[in-house]
C-alpha cells in the first residue's frame, strides 16, 4: 500500500480496499511487550526505523489491529509507525489496576508518555477516541514529546461527552446512565455488529472482546464522563493539529469543525463512521502527511 498523490485517487483506494485478516499484522510488522507504568502492554512497529516516528494509540475497545491498514501506507513513506494496546484491552489485558475503580487519566497519561520518551522525539502523534483526550493532555503536559497531533474520531467536546451523542444524548442525563451501563452498550454494540462493519472485521472485534478486561471498559467510559477542556492551552500551542472524523460518526460533523476551530486545528471530514483508520485510511494517511509536511516547514524557518 502506498501513499496517493490525490484526494480523489484517496478516496477511490478506499472505495476497493480488500477485505483482509484483522489478526494478522500488516507484513514487516515487529511484536514486542513495553515495559509501561501500568504495566506490560502489547506493541506493534513497522517501517524505517531511522525514519520520522509516528506513534498510533487505539481507543476503548481496540486495539494496535485497528492501524493494519493506515500504518502500511505511512511506512511506504518513511515513517516509523508505532502502537499499543492500552492497559485492560485486548493483549493488554493483565496490565492495570483490578477492577472498575483505580482507572485515572493519569495512568494513560503515564503510559503514553513513557511510549514516547522510549524512542526518537518529538514523534507525530495520534489518538483514536479515548486515546484521543490522553493525547490531548500529553500535548499540553509534555509538548516537546509531540512534533504533531491528529485526533481521530476523539470526542469534540468536554465534561459528560455521550451528551452530545446525535439523536440519544439525552440518555447521558438519565439516573441510570452511570459507567457500567454505557461500557455495557458499547460492548452489545460490537457484539451484535451494530455498526455495520464486515465478517472478516466482526470476527475479529468479537475474538477481540474475548480477551479485552470489562472493568478496563466500565473505567475508560467513566472517565469519558469527565473529559477534560483543554481548548485554551491546545489552541496556544503551535504544534499542528488535525481533527479527523466521519460524516456518520457517534458526534455530530459539526461538533468536530467547531472543536477543531477551538484548538486551532485543521479538520477533515470523510464519508465513512466512526472508524476512519478502517475505513477511509488512504484518505487519512494522506491529511496526515500533509500534516507532517506542515511540520517540516515550521521546523525549518
Amino acid at each position: 500500500m502506498s501513499l496517493p498523490t490525490t484526494a480523489e485517487s484517496a478516496y477511490g483506494l478506499d472505495e476497493a480496499l480488500p477485505s483482509i485478516d484483522w489478526s494478522v499484522a500488516p507484513e514487516g510488522t515487529r511484536a514486542y511487550r513495553f515495559a509501561a507504568p501500568s504495566g506490560s502492554l502489547a506493541a506493534w512497529d513497522l517501517g524505517d526505523p531511522e525514519g520520522e516516528r509516528v506513534v498510533m494509540v487505539p481507543g476503548i475497545t481496540g486495539s494496535k489491529e485497528d492501524f493494519a491498514l493506515l500504518a502500511p501506507i505511512l511506512a511506504s513513506e518513511g515513517y516509523f509507525v508505532q502502537s499499543y494496546d492500552l492497559p485492560g484491552q485486548y493483549e493488554s489485558a493483565d496490565a492495570g489496576p483490578a477492577g472498575a475503580d483505580g482507572w485515572s487519566y493519569e495512568l494513560f497519561v503515564d503510559d503514553m508518555i513513557a511510549f514516547l520518551e522510549a524512542g526518537s522525539t518529538p514523534a507525530h502523534l495520534l489518538g483514536f477516541s479515548f486515546a484521543g483526550i490522553v493525547a490531548q493532555i500529553v500535548t499540553v503536559q509534555r509538548p516537546e514529546l509531540v512534533r504533531t497531533l491528529t485526533l481521530l474520531a476523539t470526542p469534540p467536546l468536554a465534561g459528560q461527552v455521550f451528551g452530545g451523542i446525535r439523536s440519544v444524548g439525552w440518555i447521558a442525563r438519565l439516573p441510570f446512565f452511570t459507567k457500567h451501563f454505557f461500557g455495557g452498550v458499547m460492548i452489545w454494540n460490537v457484539r451484535t455488529n451494530f455498526s455495520k462493519v464486515t465478517p472478516e472485521r466482526l470476527a475479529f472485534a468479537n475474538a477481540r472482546l474475548d480477551h479485552t478486561r470489562r472493568e478496563s471498559v466500565d473505567g475508560i467510559v467513566g472517565l469519558m464522563m469527565k473529559t477534560p477542556n483543554l481548548y485554551r492551552p491546545l489552541r496556544e500551542s503551535a504544534i499542528p493539529k488535525l481533527v479527523v472524523a466521519g460524516e456518520h460518526d457517534l458526534w455530530r460533523a459539526k461538533l468536530y469543525r467547531r472543536f477543531a476551530g477551538r484548538i486551532g486545528a485543521s479538520v477533515a471530514v470523510y464519508a465513512t463512521g466512526h472508524s476512519p483508520c478502517e475505513t477511509t485510511p488512504h484518505q487519512l494517511a494522506l491529511d496526515m502527511v500533509q500534516l507532517f509536511r506542515t511540520s517540516e516547514k515550521l521546523s525549518a524557518r
